[in-house]
């Protein structure tokens, strides 16, 4: 258990970023999977109009350090493929 002042601040601070990283994190994989749901569907145009939705969530995950840069950009670049894909 934490002992100093900081310590404790410390600990504090940690648990509040995890709740949130965690939400963060459900979100993304939820809108990930309706998305992957929608093209398996073939509904294209469904998928399409969300992508801006997950753009967003992927890039902002990427500039808090939830995910690397990297895999969002690959992430990002899958889905964009499939949807072209499933046409």
């Amino acid at each position: 258990m934490a002992i100093t002042k900081s310590a404790k601040k410390a600990l504090r601070q940690s648990l509040r970023r995890k709740t949130r990283n965690l939400a963060k994190k459900r979100k993304l994989k939820a809108l990930l999977k309706k998305v992957r749901r929608l093209i398996l569907e073939k509904k294209t145009d469904e998928a399409k109009k969300l992508m801006p939705q997950v753009y967003k969530v992927l890039d902002k995950a990427a500039k808090t350090n939830l995910i690397k840069k990297n895999t969002a950009s690959r992430i990002k670049s899958r889905i964009t493929a499939a949807i072209s894909k499933s046409r």
